[in-house]
């Protein structure tokens, strides 16, 4: 089951699983808890004996043993009110550690559609925000409850020993406190989901302005900024309310219903005390015991607040935990691959779109071949080449490496077999050596990462860094040059050797000093390897093996660069718009 199809005691109790893995600190705390409530809540008795026996009596042993008892109640309340705090805090930070953990897991393991369908600010948000709120439903509400039930058992113990029929009073209020908590608990839940929606959209705010801090200052948009900002606030702020709002009525109206129910039995009391029906001790206590009742229910009332936002947060977490992952039905786990690349009548309709992204595919591609694919934006390059490792399926046709087709393949095997150089470099704040050397690779010798980055022509630069390889690289790279980023790209495949290399070319915004080296290094690369470029710049591509024309995700026209140029179709109409517009540029 989902979790929005969970119940609220489903949600709890698969929280509490978490917990389950230290049971024995969770149960220590639990006893803690429970001996220092126990303590706390032995007071009243305490008074009875107390004042007739000091007051009215004048028992000499009483008065010299009771002083010694309250400090040793003291003392035990001390003890075990620190044993409960300690190790459910501990508790709690493991929760969300394991939680985190899960989720991080889960997220590194879903398809790519999930990253293209979801805001990454309500991703972030799950991890941090939903996270702390569930650590309070699942750990520290346990424990106030333990420890206030435990109380009001102990007191209500107390005072039916004392005075039965005026004790039978106070349960007379339990139906009216029962109705309040249902009715504020569903407004609290409803107000805590739009309370976690609203904090991942500010979230994403703040975000895509720390990412996009150049723009925001060249285009002025700092007030554009500023002013989604503080409408996020805003909208967060209104449902944080709603949430002060239902709590505070529900603490109210507990508070009004036990001021009067207490005020009837301190009214009873009071004659029964006239009419010599009670010692004054005996009074004193049932009062104290009364009073006492108030704090506990109020509490335990007060902690539906918390119960309730860590339930909302359970189902967003859980939701992203239960997300179904990247499908991996393959079986067969291929070797090192040839390289020889098949498609066969692949098409692509991504969900929701009017017309596919491709249409009836048909290409074979040798092993050690490169192939360029060309055409204007959404002709359907990229997501050709997005089938190769299987970021997404087609939906109709199959594609094939080495005769084998791909869905059969398990997928560790099948992407061991494939490196990815991208115009949009991704890079780890972390070391140089770390960033080439990443993954599966991170024990690969410090010789085999010199070479690659020597073959990558990126030593050059790497040596005149301050700690060369150990350098660190800062957020994607943003300590290094567009050229030296694309570099170290190319040094991790180069490290990894893989037999099937797709090329999103990435030159064109590059000065001509670093798209030399950057070329220069792919030559390198190319080198006995299948290759899929997706090609943005003409010139580059002019010495591959064969170059494929799409258009509207259909292949349109095959052949080499010359004869496509002497064919006079789409690719020579692209190669000399192209070149008038370098040409203008110049």
């Amino acid at each position: 089951m989902r979790a929005r199809e969970l119940t609220s005691t489903q949600l709890y109790l698969r929280l509490l699983r978490y917990v389950g893995s230290y049971w024995r600190v969770f149960a220590l705390a639990i006893a803690g808890t429970i001996v220092g409530a126990a303590a706390e809540s032995s007071l009243p008795a305490v008074m009875k004996p107390l004042l007739d026996g000091t007051f009215v009596e004048r028992d000499s042993q009483v008065m010299r043993w009771m002083p010694l008892l309250i400090i040793a109640l003291a003392v035990v309340r001390g003890i075990g009110h620190f044993a409960g705090t300690y190790g459910i805090n501990w508790v709690a930070n493991k929760v969300v550690t394991d939680l985190r953990r899960d989720m991080f897991g889960r997220l590194l393991g879903l398809p790519s559609a999930y990253y293209s369908e979801q805001a990454t600010g309500i991703t972030i948000s799950r991890l941090t925000y939903d996270v702390a709120q569930v650590s309070q439903a699942a750990t520290t509400a346990f424990v106030v409850v333990v420890r206030d039930a435990t109380m009001i058992v102990a007191l209500l113990g107390w005072l039916l020993w004392l005075n039965w029929r005026l004790t039978l009073l106070t349960l007379v209020m339990a139906p009216l406190v029962i109705g309040v908590v249902a009715l504020v608990s569903r407004r609290l839940r409803r107000a805590s989901r739009a309370a976690q929606q609203a904090m991942g959209e500010l979230t994403q705010v703040v975000e895509e302005a720390v990412d996009g801090h150049k723009v925001v200052k060249l285009f002025a948009g700092r007030d554009y900024e500023a002013a989604r900002l503080a409408d996020k606030a805003d909208n967060l702020r209104h449902f944080i309310m709603k949430q002060v709002a239902a709590s505070s009525v529900n603490m109210a109206m507990i508070g009004l219903i036990a001021a009067l129910a207490l005020a009837v039995i301190v009214y009873i009391a009071m004659l029964q005390s006239g009419a010599d029906q009670v010692t004054v001790g005996g009074f004193v206590s049932f009062m104290a015991g009364m009073l006492m009742l108030v704090g506990p229910l109020k509490r335990l009332t007060g902690v539906n607040e918390h119960l309730q936002r860590g339930l909302a947060a359970a189902e967003s977490i859980f939701g992203l935990i239960d997300a179904e992952p990247e499908v991996d039905r393959g079986t067969v786990a291929l070797g090192r691959a040839r390289g020889a690349i098949a498609f066969e009548g692949v098409s692509l309709t991504y969900p929701g779109a009017e017309r596919p992204a491709l249409a009836d595919i048909t290409l074979a591609i040798a092993a050690g071949e490169t192939v360029a694919l060309v055409g204007s934006s959404g002709a359907g390059k990229t997501t050709l080449a997005n089938l190769v490792p299987r970021f997404y399926h087609p939906t109709a046709g199959r594609i094939l490496l080495d005769g084998h087709d791909i869905e059969t393949l398990t997928l560790a095997s099948l992407r061991d077999n494939l490196a990815l150089v991208s115009q949009e470099v991704v890079l780890f704040n972390d070391t140089v050596a770390a960033n080439i050397a990443y993954g599966a690779m991170r024990d690969a010798p410090r010789e085999r990462i010199e070479s690659a980055a020597a073959a990558a022509h990126a030593m050059e630069f790497i040596r005149r860094l301050p700690a060369g390889l150990d350098t660190m690289v800062g957020e994607n790279g943003v300590k290094l040059s567009g050229g030296q980023r694309q570099r170290l790209a190319i040094a991790r495949a180069l490290l990894k050797d893989a037999p099937v290399l797709i090329l999103d070319e990435a030159t064109s915004a590059l000065d001509t000093e670093s798209e030399r080296h950057i070329q220069a290094a792919l030559e390198t690369l190319l080198t006995g390897r299948t290759t899929l470029v997706i090609a943005h710049r003409l010139s580059t591509i002019e010495r591959a093996d064969r170059i494929v024309v799409l258009d509207a995700g259909r292949i349109v026209e095959t052949g080499t660069h010359r004869e496509l140029i002497a064919r006079q179709g789409i690719y020579a109409k692209l190669h000399r718009l192209q070149f008038a517009q370098d040409a203008a540029g110049g």
